[in-house]
């Protein structure tokens, strides 16, 4: 099959000016909730650091909104991205596994630089899903919950899926 492509000059142009750098995916402790459980990654420029009060804030952040009931994740795993998006910027993404084999998400962001605490992302009709930094944790993710179906899907599965992290440059 042959698929004639259009003039492509007006789509998909990146400023000049923006230019690429990678980013580091680490693995830090996982959440532990009532009746859920998540990994936690963080990611971030190599030189640049999440600071552990903040850590600390986003997880205790994630407890009181389960507490609350506006996090419904009663039963589930899976895992967060915690994301330093530029100087003051952060993303926390919870995303957790449901009907087998769907990845459901919820955002969340803060921006330090004008405070108030995270706050539920808005989406529209087209939604903003994963940058291609968080996508390194994602795919990752992905394969070891692949990797988990296939399995006894008993604790001893769980336990290694939950173990299975991912650590790098993306």
């Amino acid at each position: 099959m042959t698929t004639s492509l259009p003039d492509l000059t007006e789509l998909g142009n990146i400023p000049a000016e923006y230019q690429h750098i990678h980013k580091l995916i680490t693995p830090a402790d996982g959440l532990a909730l009532p009746d859920a459980y998540l990994k936690w990654y963080e990611v971030r420029r190599p030189d640049a650091e999440i600071p552990a009060e903040l850590a600390d804030d986003a997880r205790e952040f994630l407890r009181s909104e389960v507490a609350a009931g506006r996090l419904d994740i009663s039963g589930e795993l899976g895992f967060v991205i915690h994301h330093l998006c530029g100087e003051s910027f952060y993303f926390l993404i919870v995303c957790t596994w449901r009907h087998q084999n769907e990845m459901w998400e919820t955002l969340y962001g803060q921006d330090m630089a004008t405070g108030g605490g995270y706050r539920l992302v808005p989406q529209g009709s087209h939604l903003e899903v994963i940058c291609v930094w968080e996508l390194g944790a994602v795919l990752h993710e992905q394969q070891a919950w692949s990797r988990y179906l296939r399995s006894a899907r008993d604790a001893e599965a769980k336990r290694d899926y939950l173990e299975d992290r991912f650590t790098g440059a993306v």
